[in-house]
């Protein structure tokens, strides 16, 4: 098992090595001037090249991303004075300390991604038990037609509906806002709420097709059937031999799913006018901001790369034959 984990973290590394480069290099490969936007509108050709060497932008474009990853881990001395690892850098836009920001944005959109998280999985994998414990009847059906329905709504259109019905309609909830759960729980939950259920709804609906079809499956399987003949109860049977054999493919979906809940995150971010990583991510690709876009992606990469780490390891914990593979 701890060889396992080692390959996939090493493996991880290097994910996140070649989506650093590639990104940074991207980025020089676009017709923009990012030290224009901070040179002003009297800006002359001397004030330009005093704001690229400030900025580090004289240099190669090899050596300026040797310079960014040996300062991720080491700080570096930059024209403002010492940044502290891990250094990356200051925002093109505003001058502002980049990781400030990140630290700031960061809550807000792990907030939205666990809890839809939470709330899919625990929603979409029971209504989807409990299709395949009545199948057949009309709850199966009723289960599966709602499940159709919810794959086809979109979160920019749900989320204008719950605005619309929940909060300016029925006044059953708070407008959507985060709040650190360390200063407010109650506040950081009642918040939340709208955002996970919207980011959810369409993650419900594949987890619930996919966990029915999953348990019945499983339920037809032989050692099931060896179970029932034993006499075992039909709780019994169901929890402890099918649920567990029919959760390890619904983990591995879980894994590859972890890069569009991040995505679905993005868009509920902007459904919702909450400032998380998302809307950071947006503003620094349209505002040409290097040092903001490189840290955006480096920690949502590293954030989806040891949530996936975390998946495997769960899948080893649920089947057996992994472990001994």
């Amino acid at each position: 098992m701890l060889r396992f984990l080692a390959r996939r973290t090493l493996g991880a590394i290097v994910i996140i090595l070649l989506i650093s480069a590639i990104t940074f290099f991207l980025f020089f490969a676009l017709p923009s001037e990012p030290a224009l936007m901070s040179c002003g509108k009297n800006c002359t050709a001397d004030s330009l090249a005093v704001i690229n060497k400030n900025l580090g932008l004289d240099q190669p474009v090899p050596v300026q991303y040797w310079h960014y990853m040996v300062g991720l881990f080491a700080g570096r001395d930059l024209t403002v004075g010492h940044c502290p690892a891990p250094c990356f850098g200051y925002s093109f836009s505003n001058q502002q300390p980049v990781w400030g920001t990140i630290v700031d944005r960061f809550p807000t959109t792990l907030s939205i991604t666990l809890g839809g998280a939470a709330v899919f999985l625990t929603v979409g994998v029971g209504i989807g038990m409990l299709a395949a414990a009545f199948r057949g009847t009309w709850v199966d059906k009723a289960v599966s037609s709602l499940s159709l329905l919810g794959n086809a709504l979109q979160i920019y259109f749900v989320g204008v509906i719950a605005l619309a019905v929940l909060v300016s309609g029925l006044h059953w909830m708070d407008n959507p806002a985060y709040y650190p759960i360390t200063e407010n729980p109650v506040k950081w939950f009642t918040g939340m709420i709208i955002p996970w259920l919207v980011l959810s709804i369409i993650f419900i609906a594949n987890y619930s097709r996919m966990t029915r079809s999953q348990m019945i499956e499983q339920l037809a399987e032989d050692h099931v059937r060896t179970a029932r003949a034993k006499g075992l109860g039909r709780r019994t049977v169901f929890f402890r031999y099918a649920w567990r054999g029919a959760m390890a493919p619904i983990v591995t979906i879980f894994g590859i799913d972890l890069g569009s809940l991040f995505g679905g995150a993005i868009i509920t971010e902007f459904t919702f006018s909450l400032h998380g990583l998302g809307r950071l991510a947006v503003s620094s690709v349209s505002e040409t901001d290097l040092p903001t876009l490189m840290a955006v992606m480096l920690v949502g990469c590293t954030a989806i790369v040891i949530a996936n780490i975390v998946v495997d390891a769960a899948y080893a914990f649920i089947d057996p034959r992994v472990r001994l593979a």
